[in-house]
């Protein structure tokens, strides 16, 4: 426990504090923030950065003029990015970037702390000439106290290194080929100035015990800092809050002795409670509170949900219910921006998943992901697979102690999530070391002990499992039937077992020098198969009662090096701009038809070069329907029933057609879904392109003027009724009016994605008024937006 690498990951001294995230913006917090550790005062010091590009002599010293270099606001990354054609070595270097900042005269007598939600790879702060300790690692957040370091006016630099450094998930000798996601660094997360009094709280986790039964109660551990004034008497209470209503309430006395001292508390008459689960995720509000003598008072704050999640031998129960797992696994890369993703677009990439792809479980690879999709998942009931940083790779003593480190920090950061119902505590994808793996099962038990322990495994066992020590047995499975549909691995018997991935990069059946890819501007052929392999492998995945589900690959494209096109990789149900593929008609059908009637043909309605003969003869359509009646220009064509002997196990399984048509004289399609005799919905498609036209749509009407928060604005060829348009040709352009600025290709060349594309529109800090940007097509048109940019605290935009 000496190592200094650990300590710097991990303990918690006053130099490097182990705490929960603060959200930017707020200036004074009472209660808190969900799922964070609370300042009695919080200060933003993402605005005003100077970004000081490649370190220079003198570039971390106070008397350093950095008056001449650009001005940029947190998150951010070190180079500019497009979305596709990322060279890692435009980020491999050391960095600079500087914030001058001054103390309030109020917080005098407090204690002052750093805190930094994510730096990539590593990070050295210096405040005011002096070096603090370093902090290895780019997913997790880390805190330095700076109470004898600051005066009135201070300069804070931080020397950032994104080279390829000996830190999960890199360090492999073959570099950044070497593992399947890029990783461009920067200042990727928040920085915040804390306050808190001489004696706080911090790492409080509530952990509900009993949830099913008469006797459910709520036990509070945490720790209690008191670098001074020893030893106390403290008054500490505790109260949970849901509905705006006080639901429980529990008080002790402490007496501490010790500079950090636990505590440990009881709350008792919990029946009131409501569990949380994937329909009804009920949250609640913890408040624990400590008081000296004094009068002084530290608050934190936490989100808590009461729910039991058990994986057995017989699969998974969420509050002692058998409940499938259907879920995809998501990479929080962004387009243009790498991992300086703003929390509004963390949520959204949740809500996508949740709601629009119908899953109820996600898994974060591969490694830790933003608290802001964290919050989401509760809020939306969005269970997670959490894990840490790495693929494949396994390195030296030094590299296996931050891999530890790293889920240690996790657990610490995430435990009240009760979205997170297993952790991941293996290196995605590598050989069994069992030394390692027992420390970090060791690590993640003792931290939490609520939660199963798990890690993704490339070889699957017919017998006995040795050297392993988790508690789920999760198989990437990618292997293919004779026939090249998906394959789906009998369970490893004995043992709780779920499949961490499944379907992937390729297309099954084609054939080598075929670009297999699932590219939006790739092979028709290719995109159709995509989400009849997802609805074979969760189909095939339930066929087995000892599988608890199917998590597969995966919700989005992202940046990689491997099998990649222009150094994006296609696997996703949707591309790298969150835009859905054809793939995705499979996971949008799955919703409940009194909620949402959902028709996604699995093909385009086209009679081009790749499709002379339209959809072909067996041309799937996925929707939740109970009948489908097709018409082509107005006649009926016929009557549709899912194919429930193809997919026994789905809820909603695809029906066939056979589309192959004669195109001459444009026909039109029209699809009307019925539930019993009545007509719940009804698609109609065009295939004549002389009358598509540029679609043009923003997520949010409203944005805040924080210079962080954004808003997607996606684009697209569609037909004269609003359908995808496959294989658009030409550049749209952009133009921006207003308090907001473009970030993205503009022109966006259509060509490179097959007909869609999106850009984000970000706000200038402290600007308010409206944001108009037009977009132009020569052949497609135009189409514009409008959004509102709001003071910060006057708009919520989730």
């Amino acid at each position: 426990m000496s190592d200094p690498v650990r300590i710097s990951r991990r303990r918690f001294t006053a130099g490097c504090l182990a705490a929960g995230a603060l959200d930017a913006g707020n200036a004074l917090e009472s209660w808190g923030t969900p799922g964070r550790v609370n300042a009695q005062r919080k200060i933003s010091l993402d605005q005003d950065w100077r970004f000081c590009g490649k370190s220079s002599p003198g570039a971390l010293e106070p008397d350093f003029d950095d008056r001449s270099f650009p001005c940029v606001t947190l998150p951010h990354t070190v180079t500019s990015l497009s979305w596709q054609n990322w060279d890692p070595a435009s980020w491999q270097d050391v960095w600079v970037y500087r914030r001058h900042f001054s103390v309030p005269p109020d917080l005098a007598g407090m204690r002052l702390l750093l805190r930094f939600d994510r730096v990539l790879a590593a990070a050295t702060p210096v405040l005011n000439g002096h070096r603090l300790e370093p902090h290895w690692g780019g997913f997790l957040p880390f805190e330095r106290e700076i109470t004898g370091l600051v005066a009135a006016e201070n300069t804070l630099a931080v020397e950032v290194d994104s080279r390829w450094l000996n830190v999960p998930p890199e360090g492999s000798p073959r570099g950044p080929s070497a593992v399947d996601y890029l990783l461009p660094g920067g200042m990727t997360g928040s920085v915040s100035l804390l306050a808190v009094p001489q004696i706080f709280l911090r790492d409080v986790f509530a952990k509900p015990v009993n949830v099913l039964g008469p006797d459910r109660r709520l036990d509070i551990a945490g720790r209690i800092d008191a670098q001074s004034r020893l030893p106390a008497n403290l008054d500490l209470r505790v109260r949970l809050r849901g509905g705006g209503q006080i639901i429980a309430s529990a008080a002790t006395h402490v007496r501490v002795e010790e500079a950090e001292q636990e505590f440990h508390l009881a709350m008792q008459g919990l029946s009131a409670v409501r569990l949380w689960d994937t329909e009804n995720p009920h949250l609640y509000d913890l408040e624990v509170a400590v008081t000296s003598g004094d009068g002084t008072a530290h608050k934190y704050g936490t989100r808590i949900g009461f729910r039991e999640a058990r994986f057995a031998i017989d699969g998974f129960y969420l509050n002692g219910r058998r409940t499938q797992i259907f879920g995809l696994n998501r990479h929080e890369l962004h387009p243009y921006t790498g991992f300086a993703v703003p929390s509004h677009c963390e949520r959204r990439d949740a809500e996508i998943i949740r709601r629009e792809f119908n899953c109820n479980f996600v898994r974060c690879s591969h490694y830790p992901q933003s608290e802001a999709f964290l919050d989401a998942c509760d809020e939306l009931g969005l269970m997670v697979w959490e894990e840490p940083p790495g693929w494949q790779y396994i390195g030296d003593d030094r590299w296996r102690e931050l891999a530890v480190s790293d889920v240690e920090g996790m657990v610490h950061r995430d435990r009240n999530h009760p979205s997170i119902v297993i952790w991941g505590v293996r290196i995605n994808e590598s050989r069994n070391d069992e030394d390692l793996y027992w420390r970090t099962t060791e690590a993640a038990k003792t931290l939490d002990g609520t939660r199963p322990c798990s890690g993704s495994m490339t070889s699957i066992s017919t017998g006995t499992v040795e050297g392993w020590h988790e508690d789920v047995y999760a198989f990437d499975d990618y292997h293919a039937e004779a026939d090249g549909s998906v394959g789906i691995s009998a369970p490893v018997p004995g043992v709780p077992f779920m499949l961490a991935e499944t379907v992937g990069q390729f297309n099954y059946s084609a054939g080598k020098g075929f670009d297999r890819r699932y590219r939006r501007a790739g092979d028709v052929d290719v995109q159709t198969s995509q989400a009849i392999y997802h609805a074979q492998a969760h189909s095939r995945a339930a066929n087995h009662p000892q599988c608890a589900g199917a998590v597969a690959w995966c919700a989005f494209d992202y940046a990689s090096l491997m099998n990649a096109y222009n150094t994006v990789k296609c696997p996703g149900v949707a591309d790298v701009f969150r835009i859905p593929k054809l793939g995705a008609a499979f996971y949008r059908s799955q919703a409940d038809p009194a909620t949402r009637p959902v028709i996604e043909p699995d093909f385009y309605w086209d009679f081009g070069p790749q499709t002379p003969s339209g959809p072909g003869e067996h041309a799937a359509i996925f929707s939740n329907c109970e009948r489908l009646e097709i018409s082509v220009d107005g006649r009926p064509h016929s009557v549709l029933h899912p194919d429930r002997s193809g997919f026994p196990n789905l809820r909603f399984p695809p029906f066939f057609a056979d589309l192959k048509l004669y195109g001459a004289g444009h026909p039109e399609l029209w699809i009307d879904g019925f539930k019993g005799d009545a007509r719940i919905l009804s698609r109609k498609f065009s295939s004549d392109r002389s009358e598509d036209r540029l679609w043009v749509s923003v997520d949010d009407k409203e944005l805040t003027a924080d210079g962080a928060n954004a808003t997607r604005l996606v684009f697209a060829a569609v037909d004269r009724y609003g359908a995808l348009r496959a294989f658009g040709h030409g550049g749209v352009s952009f133009s921006v009016e207003g308090p907001g600025i473009l970030v993205g290709d503009n022109p966006f060349l259509l060509d490179q994605n097959g007909g869609a594309g999106a850009v984000w529109i970000k706000t200038r800090p402290g600007q308010t008024g409206t944001i108009h940007v037009a977009a132009h097509h020569d052949a497609l048109g135009s189409g514009s937006v409008e959004i509102r940019v709001l003071a910060p605290g006057a708009a919520a935009p989730w």
